[in-house]
């Protein structure tokens, strides 16, 4: 009898002690996740500071750009760049942070044959080029090529790097269309407890919980309202006129 009631006991403690042990663990990758996003961001300044100012190239995978190098290649929605490292090897900043596993996400779950993905991170559409000066719609907004166009907003104001959604990540290139004509085409994670982390020009990395009730877990549902709070919030983050 008491063997039975020493089991019962353990037993108990041990299922109380399950939701504790999954909530450190989701912690400890949220701290990891951080920690790469930092990383990525001082990579990006350094490269900056060797380069006269000029800020790491970030371009979307489209025909004018072919040729060209970006911070990051690659799509990982193709199975054959997905989980290949040397997408990440191949990119400018790579030499700046030469570590493939900064790259990816601790928490993301997506994967390829198996294999998991080699980036869960993209960088602002707005920063690196100016592309988005001739995307429809978007006139009026700043682009940032050069370190020091960051002052006309606040370095610490200005998002750079996201962790995106496994559903919505291809190339390293994050569309936000500050025109609410496609409100989260590319779609933050919510693996972080519905939150996700994102670095920022003065090199800080930050969290960010999705807060709006109407915010859907994850791309491809119902519209998002352009007046969604969630979605203004990474407007706000995103560029200044």
């Amino acid at each position: 009898m008491e063997l039975l009631v020493a089991v019962g006991v353990i037993t108990v403690l041990a299922a109380l002690s399950l939701p504790l042990l999954a909530a450190a663990k989701g912690k400890g990758k949220q701290t990891s996740c951080l920690n790469n996003l930092h990383q990525l961001g001082l990579a990006q300044q350094i490269y900056a500071s060797d380069n006269s100012g000029q800020l790491v190239a970030n371009l979307p995978d489209v025909p004018q750009y072919a040729n060209v190098n970006s911070w990051v290649q690659g799509d990982v929605q193709v199975a054959v760049q997905s989980t290949n490292p040397a997408y990440l090897r191949r990119g400018l900043l790579f030499p700046y942070v030469n570590q493939p596993s900064v790259y990816w996400c601790p928490a993301d779950p997506s994967q390829i044959g198996g294999q998991p993905r080699v980036r869960s991170y993209s960088m602002n559409g707005w920063v690196g080029s100016r592309y988005m000066e001739t995307y429809p719609g978007q006139q009026g907004y700043r682009t940032f090529v050069r370190e020091s166009e960051f002052t006309t907003a606040s370095p610490a104001a200005i998002w750079t790097m996201i962790d995106e959604h496994e559903l919505s990540i291809d190339d390293g290139w994050f569309l936000v269309t500050m025109d609410n004509s496609r409100p989260f085409a590319s779609f933050p994670a919510t693996r972080h407890r519905r939150a996700y982390t994102w670095n920022f020009a003065d090199g800080h990395a930050d969290l960010w919980r999705l807060r709006d009730i109407n915010t859907p877990w994850a791309p491809g549902g119902k519209p998002v309202s352009s007046q969604n709070t969630d979605w203004l919030r990474l407007k706000q983050a995103t560029t200044v006129r």
